[in-house]
């Protein structure tokens, strides 16, 4: 047999030609199949592990932590300090009566500006007229003994040199003359006294200020004195407030009392007048820490000459509050508030995070001052995750620039 022949048929494929056809075209068939397969095999595994593979980096990625750091800047050493204010008068007095009496008249209603010393109402006292008449009677009876007294005893005096009269009949009228004196003295300071009581007839303003209540009408009995005190003020005539200078009352944080002192520089404003800063200055304080509020009481003085502001106003008084050695800053983002106190994380030079405990100063609303547990050169982490754990490696994305966030 010759090899490079083809081979002959056998006899069954002799005998049937046609059935030797269709094998040979049904091998051909299932090659073509299984390229087919195959091809489709491929087309769908190679994505599955591209994406496999994908997968497998993007969570390699994603258990490396990527944060964003800031760095401190020197807080400002000047602070704008916000409270709030209750304005009082610079003076306020009930007016009362010192006499009893009747209103006669009244000169001034609420509203008024009135001057020291100026008459606001007239007080009718018949009676203490009568009395002061009688005292001056008194007082002239008195004057005549005392004179009959004097004169006596100097005569007496006299005789007793020529030993006319005894020493203790001298003495006796020595004695009495000394007696008439101080019945007179008496008598003239009842007078007196009568005298300053009818002064007070009429009421007057114990200082310049506004009339804000008036208690009075004609022809009302009004007594001496009152029972100030009392919520309805029983026998108050007049209220006046001295309302060209104020006094503003502010309870200062005892962490920032240390910071105010007379020097501090001050500002009022108030819904009123908005835009509009009225400046004033700090007068005195407490020196005492409440040990309730644990604040301390401060007051400020404010020129009020145009009446702009009214007493028992609030207004919201601004405090620049001046610190000589001012810390670093921070956002308060950047902040970890742990049970054991606030924290803050920093990336190392190897990228691993430090846990530090730090200690809060001043606070500028976003911002906040850093008194210990902070350098310039730290790389504060912005925005941690409550999940962050110290010595975990991170990667830096972004580091803003000093005093901002990335």
């Amino acid at each position: 047999m010759n090899p490079h022949l083809p081979p002959e048929p056998s006899d069954a494929e002799a005998q049937h030609p046609a059935r030797a056809g269709f094998a040979a075209r049904g091998t051909t068939i299932a090659i073509g199949l299984a390229c087919v397969a195959g091809v489709l095999l491929t087309a769908g595994i190679a994505p599955r592990l591209e994406a496999r593979t994908a997968q497998k980096h993007q969570v390699a990625a994603q258990r490396e932590l990527v944060v964003s750091t800031v760095t401190a800047t020197r807080a400002p050493s000047t602070q704008d300090l916000l409270l709030p204010g209750s304005v009082s008068s610079w003076a306020d007095a009930s007016v009362y009566a010192r006499t009893s009496g009747y209103v006669q008249h009244w000169y001034t209603d609420i509203g008024a500006h009135v001057k020291a010393g100026q008459t606001l109402a007239q007080i009718d006292t018949p009676e203490l007229d009568a009395q002061l008449q009688q005292a001056r009677a008194d007082e002239a009876t008195a004057e005549a003994n005392y004179r009959f007294a004097s004169t006596t005893a100097q005569r007496w005096q006299t005789m007793l040199q020529t030993q006319s009269v005894s020493q203790q009949d001298a003495q006796a009228k020595s004695s009495d003359a000394a007696a008439k004196l101080a019945t007179l003295q008496a008598a003239q300071a009842n007078v007196a006294r009568l005298q300053e009581l009818v002064s007070y007839q009429k009421v007057t303003a114990p200082f310049d200020g506004v009339i804000t209540a008036r208690n009075v009408q004609v022809g009302a009995l009004v007594t001496a004195g009152g029972t100030p005190g009392l919520a309805t003020m029983p026998g108050e005539l007049f209220h006046i407030a001295q309302t060209d200078r104020l006094r503003i009352y502010v309870d200062v944080p005892q962490d920032d009392a240390s910071l105010v002192g007379a020097g501090t520089a001050v500002s009022v404003t108030t819904q009123q007048y908005p835009g509009r800063r009225f400046e004033a200055s700090v007068a005195r304080s407490s020196n005492v820490i409440d040990p309730v509020s644990r604040t301390l009481r401060v007051e400020v003085d404010m020129d009020n000459r145009d009446g702009a502001l009214m007493p028992g106003a609030y207004a919201q008084v601004h405090l620049s509050l001046t610190t000589a050695t001012p810390a670093l800053e921070l956002p308060v983002s950047a902040l970890l508030f742990r049970p054991d106190g606030v924290t803050i994380a920093v990336v190392d030079a190897h990228d691993k995070v430090q846990l530090r405990k730090v200690t809060i100063g001043r606070d500028f609303g976003t911002y906040v001052e850093v008194a210990t547990g902070l350098s310039p050169t730290d790389r504060v982490i912005d925005n941690p995750g409550d999940a962050i754990a110290d010595g975990q490696s991170v990667r830096v994305a972004a580091t803003a620039a000093p005093g901002s966030k990335a």
